[in-house]
C-alpha cells in the first residue's frame, strides 16, 4: 500500500473514535490545524490517540507536546528503550490499543515485544556507571507520565486495536507491519519544536529537574489543564480520592464509586482509577458535549498520571 494511501486511511480512522466526533483533518483550522500538521511530521501519522483531544483544542496541544517531548524528541535514550517504558505502562494499565500500537514500533526498531516484558519497567542504566542520569531518568519518566495519560484517553475514546474492525485476521499481520513503518523515528526531531503551543508553565516537576526542556514542556501541559472549566465540586473529590491512592486498580467491581453522587465526579474517577471500566452508561449519565468531555477525561487522567509516577517512579 503506497503511503500516501496509509497516511489517508490513518486519517480516517479517526472517525471510529467513541463517544466524541474528532475535528476531520481537512476541516481542521487554527491550533488544530498546526497540531495535525506537526503530529503528521513528527510522529509519522495522524495518530488517533492525540487527534481524539480535538475538540478541545488547548488539550489537544498539551497531549501532543507532552508525548512530543518524550517519546519523539532526540535525547539522552533511544527511542526503543522509550517505547519499552510505553509498552510496559500500557500493559500495567490494560490498554491493549497501546501495547499493540507500541509492539508495532518496537518491531520497526528491531527490538520485540518480549523485550518490554524482560524489561518490566526497568530503564537501560548508563554501563560505566551502572545508573542513570538525570537527564536520561526525566526523559523515561515523561515518557511513563505522557502513557499513564494517553492510556486512559484511548481506554475512554478508542477500541482495543488500532486495526480497523473490518481488517481481517488474515491481513492483520501485514496492515501491522505498514503501520509500524509509521512509526519509526523521525530523524531530526528536535527537542522543544513543540513548546510554542502552550504558554509558559509555572509548575516545577521535581523528576524533570535533569532535563529543561521536558520540565518546561509537562509544566506547560499542566498549565493548559489547570486552566480547564472543570467544576471545582470534581476537582475535590478527584483530588481528595487520588491523594492516598497508590496507584493499583480497584478490580473489576465498579462499587467503589457507587457512593458518589455527581455522574461527572464518579466518571473523572473511573477514568483516573480503572478507565477500562468506563462504559456507555457512565458516559451518558455524565451528559457532556464532546468538547466537555475530552476535557473532564483529559483533566482525570493527567492528574491521575502525576499520582502515578509520584507512587511508581521509575527504578535504575
Amino acid at each position: 500500500m503506497a503511503p500516501v494511501l496509509v497516511k489517508l486511511a490513518l486519517r480516517r480512522a479517526v472517525r471510529e473514535a467513541r463517544y466524541v466526533r474528532p475535528v476531520p483533518f481537512g476541516r481542521a483550522t487554527g491550533l488544530v490545524r498546526d497540531v495535525y500538521g506537526r503530529l503528521e511530521r513528527d510522529f509519522g501519522m495522524l495518530a488517533p490517540p492525540v487527534a481524539v483531544h480535538s475538540p478541545s483544542p488547548p488539550v489537544l496541544a498539551a497531549s501532543w507536546v507532552m508525548l512530543r517531548e518524550s517519546l519523539v524528541a532526540a535525547g539522552e535514550t533511544s527511542r526503543a528503550d522509550r517505547e519499552i517504558v510505553a509498552t510496559v505502562v500500557s500493559r500495567g494499565n490494560s490498554c491493549p490499543y497501546c501495547v499493540e500500537v507500541h509492539g508495532m514500533a518496537l518491531d520497526s526498531l528491531g527490538r520485540s515485544v518480549e523485550a518490554a516484558a524482560i524489561a518490566s519497567g526497568r530503564p537501560v542504566t548508563d554501563p560505566r556507571t551502572g545508573i542513570l542520569s538525570a537527564g536520561a531518568r526525566a526523559e523515561l519518566t515523561a515518557v511513563a507520565f505522557t502513557f499513564h495519560y494517553l492510556n486512559r484517553v484511548v481506554s475512554v475514546f478508542l477500541g482495543p486495536s488500532p486495526l480497523p474492525s473490518s481488517v481481517p485476521d488474515s491481513a492483520r499481520a501485514k496492515a501491522k507491519a505498514v503501520l509500524g513503518r509509521f512509526l519509526r523515528p523521525v530523524t531530526g526531531a528536535a527537542p522543544g519544536e513543540s513548546l510554542d503551543l502552550l504558554p509558559v508553565g509555572s509548575r516545577d516537576f521535581a523528576w524533570a529537574a535533569g532535563n529543561p526542556v521536558v520540565e518546561d514542556a509537562f509544566s506547560r501541559a499542566a498549565s493548559a489543564f489547570a486552566a480547564l472549566p472543570v467544576p471545582s465540586s470534581v476537582r475535590d473529590v478527584v483530588e481528595r480520592e487520588l491523594s492516598t491512592w497508590d496507584g493499583a486498580p480497584p478490580g473489576l467491581s465498579r462499587s467503589w464509586v457507587e457512593a458518589f453522587d455527581d455522574p461527572a465526579v464518579r466518571l473523572a474517577l473511573v477514568v483516573a482509577k480503572a478507565p477500562y471500566q468506563v462504559d456507555d452508561a457512565l458516559v451518558a449519565a455524565a451528559g457532556l458535549g464532546d468538547r466537555e468531555l475530552v476535557e473532564l477525561v483529559g483533566w482525570a487522567g493527567f492528574t491521575a498520571a502525576a499520582r502515578a509516577v509520584s507512587v511508581a517512579p521509575l527504578p535504575g
